[in-house]
């Protein structure tokens, strides 16, 4: 009962040696698959979204206060990723740092942001194809009954990360070189029909909510100072940037590749801050041609980017846009069950879960059992449930871990000053106090109901683990 329950740093190190995970992946390959996870619903329809319900123009400093918030916590992200390069990143810097039931809570967050994540992104990929083929709308989009669509793309994705780490890079590699010439394209064209009167005024007056204001749909912040719910003005912006932070995760998925990383000391800083640089800048570049191409009040809230280029004229670049859309979410869904199968992996490999999915498999070297089984729940999830209003849970699934990981660089500091950080997050623990502030206001802009679906989500977790996980743990012993 007195043991206190934290990995032993040493240990974790000790493992990614250990080779049972091989070693494939080079910093051009972390970097495909952070811009490859990144780049997805985001530039494709949150921006429009966004600016219609939120922000107005403004909806571009809501992507520049995500970056920055993102930038923070990935600072933080490389420091870690950095000294302990391991499969689990936020689950393993947690159970080294603050003790294992803190592991445990981060975990269970992973999971539900990246299943979550990918179960709304398949959805929207089979929208996007039914788009671009005219394929039938009761098997294909939203309004299926069954998406059918949405769970091939998941079947015929989970083979691929199945059988090797590196065929899932080569696959994300090539998406996204697509993906990101889909995004130049809509710069340069999109540039030559900008309107300074559509981005007049940059930030729209504050007003009520068109619709009937319900105290669940408000931003937590708004109702604890009991503010009259509005939207658009500041309060907009920021709410807006709590929402498009959705747009920003996936950098830390590549956390968890650390025991797959051939120079993970070095390449793993390069791959998150490579990848978050270069989405930074398309998002504010495409969310800045988005709002210059069409008033905000106009935007089209399905396929905001082809119908804007539809409305000058430009329909072979809608026609594009498409293609980029689908191609785009594909290489999301792909890094997205990667991850999934490596968070898994280290807590079954911990006990947390069972010990079966903390192994891996023995020809393809990746963790078969867990990320097949995170398939399997993902494609019953984007099969039946129409799960748009639950896609600020993956915001505020990824703030929670980013607030974890802040608190444990300076935790781990600390503890351990003689460790090797190849990187360090500079004006510590200054910096990753405000990441950890930062992260924590964001999600107090998110709504109430999200709030709820959150907090019961981490109850069924904290059962989980006082039932199972903490009586299996290795520490039980």
């Amino acid at each position: 009962m007195g043991v206190r329950r934290t990995l032993d740093v040493d240990e974790v190190l000790k493992r990614q040696e250990s080779g049972e995970l091989k070693r494939r992946l080079r910093g051009r390959d972390l970097i495909g698959f952070g811009v490859g996870i990144i780049i997805g619903t985001g530039i494709f329809t949150l921006a429009g979204v966004e600016a219609k319900t939120h922000a107005g123009p403004s909806v571009t400093l809501s992507f520049v206060i995500g970056a920055v918030v993102a930038g923070l916590a990935a600072l933080c992200y490389a420091e870690l990723a950095s000294s302990v390069p391991t499969a689990g990143s936020a689950y393993t810097y947690a159970f080294a740092t603050l003790g294992e039931i803190f592991a445990w809570i981060i975990g269970w967050d992973l999971l539900l942001e990246f299943a979550l994540g990918a179960a709304v992104v398949s959805r929207s990929w089979s929208g996007y194809l039914a788009n671009l083929l005219g394929l039938s709308p009761d098997w294909f989009g939203e309004d299926a009954k069954v998406n059918v669509g949405a769970v091939l793309i998941i079947a015929v994705l989970t083979v691929v990360a199945v059988v090797g780490i590196k065929e899932s890079s080569w696959l994300t590699n090539v998406l996204v070189l697509v993906k990101v010439a889909v995004c130049v394209l809509i710069l340069a064209v999109g540039v030559f029909f900008v309107k300074g009167s559509n981005l007049t005024p940059f930030v729209p007056p504050a007003q009520p909510p068109s619709s009937s204001a319900n105290a669940l749909h408000q931003p937590v912040v708004q109702a604890a100072l009991g503010l009259e719910q509005s939207v658009y003005g500041i309060a907009g912006m920021v709410t807006a940037a709590a929402v498009v932070f959705f747009a920003y995760t996936g950098f830390e998925a590549l956390a968890n590749l650390g025991e797959e990383t051939i120079n993970p000391r070095k390449d793993l800083r390069v791959g998150i801050l490579g990848a978050l640089a270069v989405c930074a800048v398309l998002y504010i570049g495409v969310s800045i041609v988005l709002t210059g191409m069409v008033h905000y009040t106009d935007i089209d809230s399905g396929a905001p980017l082809a119908d804007a280029f539809d409305r000058v004229g430009q329909h072979w670049v809608g026609a594009l846009i498409s293609l980029g859309a689908v191609t785009g979410l594909t290489s999301v869904m792909m890094v997205e069950l990667v991850t999934i199968g490596r968070i898994g992996f280290a807590m079954g490999r911990d006990g947390l879960l069972p010990k079966a999915i903390g192994t891996a498999h023995p020809r393809w070297g990746t963790p078969h059992r867990m990320t097949i089984g995170g398939a399997a729940l993902i494609a019953v999830l984007a099969a039946f449930v129409p799960i748009s209003a639950l896609a600020d849970m993956v915001s505020i699934g990824a703030l929670s871990a980013m607030i974890i990981v802040a608190v444990a660089v300076p935790v781990l500091r600390k503890r351990r000053p003689d460790l090797k950080r190849p990187f360090t997050v500079p004006f510590s623990p200054v910096l990753p106090i405000i990441a950890a502030v930062a992260c924590f206001y964001l999600m107090l802009n998110l709504d109430v109901m999200t709030w709820i679906r959150f907090a019961a989500w981490l109850v069924i977790g904290l059962l989980i683990y006082f039932f199972y996980g903490r009586k299996h743990s290795r520490f039980a012993k």
